[in-house]
């Protein structure tokens, strides 16, 4: 096993521990260690958000959960020789749950979660036609992930980091605050806002005290986007055997991991739409001197998928287009088809006793591939949603004998404002 150069005790908050990591993203906070290029490294990481969604049959946690305190990222990590200028090659060795045998306290250790964010705290992807809090838990099986709350489907998952990315210059987080506030600023009562401003209020900066606490925590922008130094992009397929490749923005490049989902569809749809858990990252690091100008990587990271995706090879796909659910014809809108692809696949499962908000969640955990299919034929775009049928304990296909229903139970945990 990899030396562990981030260790955490999973008795312990993310604040509590011998490392502190950090949930902003600020040039200025201080490296917890250097590492060497050519080495091989293990992290531990929280999850997002730090223990304070329970394994329970209730969503009052997701209704109420904290935005300020996310995401608990392990980090920075400085590499030796690193200059901005320069690409960071990060390859994911390995990547699982937190090792123990046993189901304990804390996501990761033998289960996860998925939420459906409220509206008034956070939202999601189709947060106006599911404005309230719900979640599903899942129990995990060595890689088969199972839930009491979705029954019926059992699926091998993609496990991989939600987050990871190199520190932001001090120019490019001018930038970030700058374009993101003209944003807000365009509608600025919106609910929910349409970027979220630094915030103090729970920072957590690493090392950093005082007076230097209060000038970063002034300054820093949130975690919850991908941005160029990467972040939090959510790619499902950025998993165990990926090389990814980062711009390097500040002498050391500053790399941070975290929100570690067991399995995820592609969008991760429902906000919190990943099985989340805590784990551990294996991690190789090395350097391409001068890449960002030789390979045009000066924003946004590039990368090569891991070689080790369930094989799934059966789906049942749906399709959508860029028109309101009351029949208004937008153009070329191709986050509407693809909202609307995942509206056609959650009202077809509903025909086989799934509650709507049992299907949202599947589709926001389950390895689900959206794809935007068509993005050229005035006025309308078309995107699709592919849904491994392999996944279910009985036969979702349309036939002539018409579809058969299960026992879904009550439905995910609820919890309104």
């Amino acid at each position: 096993m990899p030396e562990v150069l981030f260790p955490l005790d999973s008795t312990r908050k993310f604040t509590d521990q011998e490392l502190i990591g950090h949930n902003r993203w600020h040039p200025d906070i201080p490296p917890v260690v250097t590492v060497r290029p050519g080495q091989t490294f293990r992290v531990h990481c929280r999850e997002w958000f730090d223990g304070n969604i329970h394994n329970d049959d209730s969503a009052q946690d997701v209704r109420d959960a904290p935005l300020s305190i996310v995401h608990a990222l392990s980090g920075p990590f400085a590499v030796q020789g690193a200059e901005p200028g320069d690409l960071l090659l990060v390859d994911i060795v390995d990547v699982g749950p937190i090792p123990q045998e046993d189901s304990g306290p804390l996501a990761g250790q033998g289960w996860g979660y998925t939420g459906i964010f409220a509206k008034q705290n956070g939202g999601g992807f189709l947060t106006d036609v599911f404005p309230d809090a719900y979640k599903a838990i899942w129990d995990f099986r060595g890689q088969q992930a199972t839930s009491r709350h979705v029954p019926g489907v059992t699926f091998t998952g993609i496990t991989h980091p939600g987050m990871m990315g190199t520190a932001p210059s001090a120019k490019m987080l001018a930038k970030w605050n700058k374009r993101e506030a003209a944003l807000r600023a365009t509608d600025p009562d919106r609910v929910p806002p349409l970027s979220l401003p630094p915030e103090p209020r729970d920072a957590v900066l690493g090392s950093l005290t005082g007076a230097e606490f209060d000038r970063v925590a002034a300054e820093a922008a949130r975690t919850a986007p991908p941005r160029e130094n990467g972040g939090n992009q959510d790619i499902k397929n950025l998993t165990k055997g990926s090389r990814v490749f980062y711009p390097v923005y500040v002498p050391g490049a500053n790399l941070s991991v975290g929100d570690l989902h067991f399995s995820q569809g592609d969008g991760e749809i429902t906000f919190c739409g990943a099985i989340e858990m805590g784990g551990f990252l294996d991690l190789h690091v090395d350097l391409i001197k001068g890449g960002m100008q030789t390979y045009g990587v000066s924003e946004n990271c590039i990368f090569l998928p891991g070689n080790t995706p369930p094989q799934y090879c059966r789906w049942l796909a749906f399709s959508g287009i860029s028109v309101t659910t009351d029949g208004e014809q937008r153009y070329l809108d191709s986050q509407l088809s693809f909202q609307r692809a995942c509206l056609h696949a959650i009202d077809y499962l509903t025909k086989f006793g799934y509650r709507p908000e049992q299907a949202y969640l599947l589709l926001g955990a389950a390895p689900i591939e959206g794809r935007f299919s068509g993005v050229v034929d005035i006025p309308n775009s078309c995107a699709t949603v592919y849904l491994p049928t392999e996944i279910f304990d009985f036969d979702v296909r349309p036939s002539a004998a018409g579809p058969s229903r299960i026992d879904a139970g009550t439905g995910a945990p609820k919890s309104t404002f």
